[in-house]
């Protein structure tokens, strides 16, 4: 048994994919997916990197690429169009603009940076070895918090990316991890078994199960996302991500369009 939907998946729009939507789809078809969700990289609200997102400019063209491959499986794959914008503490209404610029079924919220680093860049990754690795976590969390307390996010994207590179607290988070739980409870936002990570140095999915039963015991709504760049990815490792749900103690996940809860479904 696999989770019947994929909600994190991106398109060469961001710089840094492959594969056209339909090819995603067809995937999809293949792997016994009933929904699938597009999520590609919001513009960037402090600099533009093509390699990395999509620019202004781009997003109506984002919005046609997923309307027409819509159209074009609507008899057999429900596709919903969503996006993934990162949190930047300052430019906040700079994100609501983008976000309200169309009527998505979600928004992924996602934390890269902790000031103007990019923890999760492969060209930033030597800046880890001169960094206090407990203070890193702990300043990720509180940007995690600061991220759903806007409101402006439907679900938590790879809650515990900031361990991609394998670099380890020696401290005690628990206690960290339990606030950022209680805060997205409280402001209803959803967080997302993220099977890329199995795909990265850490050879983890984010976040790991000690991270997952937190969520789980605070009430935190569930969606499964491959992350894929490629569409050979999609819903890659779907079973290994539903086994980890039982194991953190979820029963359900949550299906969202027109960025509420449409049904949830248990497993």
């Amino acid at each position: 048994m696999i989770p019947i939907a994929d909600y994190h998946m991106h398109t060469p729009l961001c710089g840094h994919a492959v594969g056209e939507p339909v090819e995603y789809a067809e995937t999809a078809l293949e792997v016994g997916l009933e929904e699938i969700g597009f999520s590609d990289h919001a513009p960037f609200v402090h600099y533009e990197d093509p390699t990395i997102t999509m620019n202004i400019k781009q997003l109506p063209e984002y919005y046609r690429m997923v309307e027409d491959v819509r159209k074009k499986y609507s008899n057999c794959l429900r596709i919903k169009i969503g996006i993934e914008a990162d949190y930047i503490p300052g430019y906040e209404s700079k994100t609501k603009a983008i976000l309200e610029d169309y009527p998505y079924d979600y928004v992924i919220g996602s934390v890269h940076f902790i000031k103007n680093w990019g923890f999760d860049n492969p060209e930033e990754r030597e800046q880890w070895s001169h960094k206090d690795i407990n203070q890193v976590y702990r300043d990720y969390y509180q940007l995690l918090r600061e991220c759903a307390k806007t409101g402006m996010y439907d679900i938590m994207a790879h809650v515990d990316l900031v361990k991609k590179f394998g670099n380890f607290p020696t401290e005690d988070l628990t206690g960290e991890v339990k606030k950022t739980a209680q805060v997205f409870k409280e402001c209803g936002v959803a967080v997302e078994i993220n099977t890329s990570g199995l795909r990265k140095p850490v050879k983890e999915m984010y976040p790991s199960l000690w991270n997952l039963k937190i969520y789980a015991a605070a009430g935190v709504p569930l969606t499964f996302g491959s992350d894929s760049h490629d569409p050979n990815d999609v819903g890659r490792d779907f079973d290994k991500a539903m086994i980890l749900a039982r194991e953190a103690g979820y029963s359900e996940y949550i299906l969202l369009k027109g960025r509420e809860i449409e049904r949830r479904v248990r497993f």
